[in-house]
């Protein structure tokens, strides 16, 4: 009986409305905490009691990426604009609205017939953490207007979802959502990763000579065939010698013809980016659930219309034996250790191992497309809609800078880490030499002094 009436003075005191008006937990008067048989309890809550009354307050997630280099973006597709803030930026980086606006040209709509013909510039402004062309350290706000929009082209998206886009799971979340032009789910979000992977870019490449290079391997059934594009050579000036980011001009047109082929007809189809990273430092990543490929998977899949990730070998390695898989080790000319092949995709046990990384990023057809489909209305009818709007029939070209900046922002976050964990005291010569390119681009180990 004692237990019982304890039980329903706890619902009592725990349960209604607290007062500062707010459902849930909270007490209704303090002579309620009395009616506690427990003076140890008693002691607790009266301390609580006595604070001034507070509102709960829950924090939404999903818009910051990195713990050391962290970015925050901002802004929907047919608002006043979109960006980005940079927290944790070294301070003494040589930075400009230059160096941003070239990776966001790449990005931007309006570049070919096989994107979206939506007019934007994308001009971005540096609005804080910059004084006399050099990072502060301090936080970075960037800024890019938003300057053709078109409301009206959403009038049918309002009331029907389309299908396999985000539009009805936002209103399972949220119970509304931003109708013109998806809101945050549009790629016009990717434009603050790209600017805050500009950066991190430069911060890679000034302190290790870090590249970060993506091109499109795959469109639809057309396939670059392995070994077709070296990955240890391959260059930012192939890769961008064509619409479509593909370094071979042949299957490069193949891939355009794909394309054109359905965008005429009003329908949309994917494809894969690779990527690669040369001149990585060794040791970046941590054991077991912070691995730098789980950083990359998780980065690769943030991005819009992603489906799939595979880093070195990938699902082709479920073919392959231990001992036809396995990189062996050998000491090059240089003294390094250096792997012979690298199916590893240069990551092995979730931490980098001096070696090219290498991965492939799968894009599914782009979801809004201008042919009838079968779908619902917000209010639960049956009907059919055409897509009206601005679209690109194959996302695979443009999502190419995107992949480039998100990888770029893992790579500098772990650098950053393993520079606070590792980097305090001198480190283990025999061990922890870094693979550096000297200016003659042959690989060597730095002497220590």
């Amino acid at each position: 009986m004692a237990a019982s009436s304890s039980l329903a003075s706890s619902k009592s005191l725990l349960g209604g409305r607290r007062s500062d008006g707010v459902s849930g937990l909270g007490f209704r008067q303090p002579s309620d905490l009395r009616r506690l048989s427990s003076s140890a309890i008693q002691i607790s809550i009266r301390r609580w009691a006595s604070l001034p009354a507070r509102r709960l307050e829950v924090r939404a997630g999903g818009d910051k990426f990195g713990k050391h280099f962290e970015v925050t973006t901002y802004g929907e597709s047919h608002g006043g604009g979109v960006g980005c803030v940079i927290s944790g930026c070294p301070p003494r980086i040589p930075l400009s609205e230059e160096d941003l606006q070239f990776e966001l040209d790449r990005r931007r709509p309006g570049q070919s017939r096989i994107t979206t013909p939506r007019k934007e510039t994308d001009t971005c402004r540096i609005l804080s953490g910059i004084h006399e062309g050099m990072t502060t350290g301090t936080s970075i706000c960037v800024f890019v207007p938003n300057t053709d929009q078109r409301g009206h082209d959403y009038s049918e998206m309002s009331l029907a979802y389309r299908p396999s886009h985000a539009d009805a799971t936002y209103d399972f979340k949220y119970g509304l959502r931003a109708i013109q032009g998806g809101g945050r789910s549009s790629a016009r979000e990717t434009i603050g990763r790209v600017a805050a992977g500009a950066v991190a870019k430069k911060v890679l490449n000034m302190y290790m000579g870090t590249e970060i290079l993506a091109y499109v391997s795959q469109v639809h059934k057309v396939m670059l065939p392995e070994g077709v594009v070296d990955n240890e050579t391959v260059t930012l000036d192939q890769i961008e010698s064509n619409i479509v980011r593909c370094p071979d001009p042949e299957y490069a047109q193949k891939m355009i013809e794909a394309i054109d082929a359905v965008r005429v007809k009003g329908d949309s189809v994917g494809g894969i980016v690779t990527c690669i990273a040369r001149n990585v430092p060794r040791g970046l990543g941590c054991p077991v659930f912070d691995k730098l490929e789980a950083d990359l998977g998780k980065a690769m899949l943030s991005l819009p219309a992603t489906k799939g990730f595979e880093i070195g070998s990938g699902f082709a390695g479920t073919f392959m034996t231990g001992s036809e898989h396995n990189d062996e080790f050998y000491m090059d000319e240089h003294g390094n250790v250096r792997t012979r092949t690298n199916r590893s995709g240069g990551i092995q046990g979730g931490i980098s191992n001096g070696e090219t990384i290498y991965m492939r990023i799968a894009f599914k057809p782009t979801s809004t497309i201008g042919k009838k489909q079968k779908t619902v209305t917000r209010d639960r009818q049956e009907t059919d809609l055409i897509a009206r709007g601005r679209h690109d029939p194959c996302v695979v070209p443009r999502a190419v800078p995107m992949v480039e900046a998100m990888v770029a922002l893992v790579l500098l976050d772990q650098l950053m880490s393993q520079t606070a964990q590792c980097g305090l005291f001198p480190v283990n010569p025999a061990l922890q030499q870094q693979i550096a390119p000297d200016p003659n681009g042959t690989l060597l180990t730095p002497k220590l002094v």
